[in-house]
């Protein structure tokens, strides 16, 4: 600038213009191009003649102006430059800021679903296990409900011992029936229950190993962009990717990415309040079951109580009428042996009586008489002979009263002895056997 300030106070003329704005003249003169040019271009630092002053003075304002419209130039490209460079640093910066905001921002809603998902996947392992717990208490259910049937079947299996005519399908063997009815269907449901059970158990588990390895996605994206953000102009791990800024074809949006986080969250979620549904399913369903056979147990062993109380008193009064009867008994052979006795005693009237009239049947001539004598011996052995029908008819009638009475001891003593082993079957075998019944808690898979 110095320079230029000097050739301006020489020449104060010329002005400062680009080199393609200067004057026809000094501009033909600078290219050798004018009228007074000795030569053409071809011939360009080949003359031999000399130049004019005014060509002289020309070819110096045109170096002069040409220097100083390069200096200009290079003045305006410095200065374009530097504001170019400050415009892109801060550009650069600007951007580089916003790409450390964006990813900061990235970061968060990656942070988020993250936790999500770790909530999610610990709230689903936590149910899964109480899910766990409540099919442990379906099964220990099932396994306590094989006590009950075998206790049922074998009452019913003892029960047939029992003899006629007590083997009578009586309000027991109803009760039996239908304990055993209960516990079968009650034994089905359990199944069906630990089945569904483990279905829901494996889909837990599918969907948390579904949301689990989202997790694993996330935590590494998490890490690659949380070194990303710490990344910066002086790090010394960075280096040039010149085909990294190429987006993937396979790459998702944010919006398919955040819905693919939620769609899993929300398949989980549904999943694991299925779960919990099943839950207080099960625990409704081995409430309901175990009182279900702990009031027909008590049906079953209030109807075993009755039974037993109208053997008992079906014993006692076969006992008293075996009493009565044997007494009947003792007393009837003492009158059949009165009655033998007496019969006896008539044989010695009778023998003085026939012998009597045998003698007086030998009176001679008129003396065989018919007289009073004769009228009372023969009304005496028609008497006795009555009297000796009647006792041995009473006594046929006293003998088989007797036989009659036998026979209903015999039966007495059998039906006594049925009903002992009626009420040994029921109160011994069976009212025992029911006492290893499984308790409530041991029904609902507590124990």
């Amino acid at each position: 600038m110095a320079q230029t300030d000097v050739l301006l106070t020489k020449e104060p003329a010329p002005q400062t213009v680009p080199a393609c704005e200067l004057p026809r003249k000094l501009y033909d003169v600078a290219r050798n191009t004018g009228a007074h040019t000795s030569s053409g271009l071809a011939t360009a630092g080949f003359r031999s003649a000399k130049y004019l002053a005014d060509e002289w003075f020309q070819n110096g304002y045109a170096r002069y102006h040409q220097a100083f419209a390069d200096r200009d130039r290079s003045e305006r490209q410095r200065h374009e430059s530097r504001q170019l460079a400050a415009e892109t640093e801060a550009l650069a910066g600007r951007s580089q800021e916003d790409s450390s905001r964006k990813v900061g921002a990235r970061l968060q809603d990656t942070h988020h679903w993250k936790s999500e998902l770790q909530q999610e996947v610990r709230e689903l392992d936590a149910e899964t296990d109480l899910l766990l717990a409540q099919k442990q208490r379906l099964q220990r259910a099932l396994d306590a409900s094989a006590v009950p049937f075998s206790v049922a079947t074998d009452n019913l299996q003892g029960r047939e011992r029992r003899q006629h005519p007590d083997l009578v399908r009586d309000l027991v063997e109803t009760e039996l029936l239908k304990e055993a009815e209960l516990i079968r269907n009650i034994q089905e449901l359990l199944k069906r229950t630990i089945m569904q059970a483990a279905n829901q158990i494996r889909l837990n588990r599918e969907h948390k190993e579904t949301c689990e390895m989202d997790w694993s996605d996330k935590v590494e994206a998490y890490n690659i962009d949380q070194t990303c953000a710490l990344y910066h102009n002086q790090s010394t791990e960075v280096q040039f990717y010149p085909h990294s800024a190429k987006l993937e074809e396979s790459a998702s949006t944010p919006e398919t990415w955040a819905a693919f986080a939620q769609d899993h969250l929300h398949r989980a979620e549904r999943e694991r309040l299925a779960s919990a549904n099943l839950r207080a399913l099960v625990d409704c369903i081995l409430r309901d079951t175990a009182e279900d056979l702990r009031l027909q147990c008590d049906a079953v062993n209030l109807a075993f109580e009755r039974r037993c109380e109208e053997l008992e008193d079906a014993r006692h009064r076969l006992e008293n009428h075996l009493r009565q009867t044997l007494r009947e008994i003792t007393d009837q052979e003492h009158n059949i042996a009165m009655l033998k006795q007496a019969i006896k005693d008539k044989e010695a009237p009778l023998k003085v009586a026939q012998t009597r009239l045998y003698q007086r049947s030998h009176r001679p001539n008129v003396e065989l008489c018919r007289d009073a004598a004769q009228f009372r011996l023969v009304s005496e052995v028609e008497q006795l002979n009555v009297s000796l029908m009647a006792l041995k008819e009473k006594l046929l009638e006293a003998e088989q009263s007797l036989r009659n009475l036998e026979d209903t001891r015999m039966h007495l003593e059998k039906d006594l002895a049925v009903k002992t082993n009626s009420l040994f079957i029921d109160r011994e075998k069976c009212m025992r056997h029911r006492a290893r019944y499984p308790s409530v808690l041991q029904l609902a898979g507590y124990q």
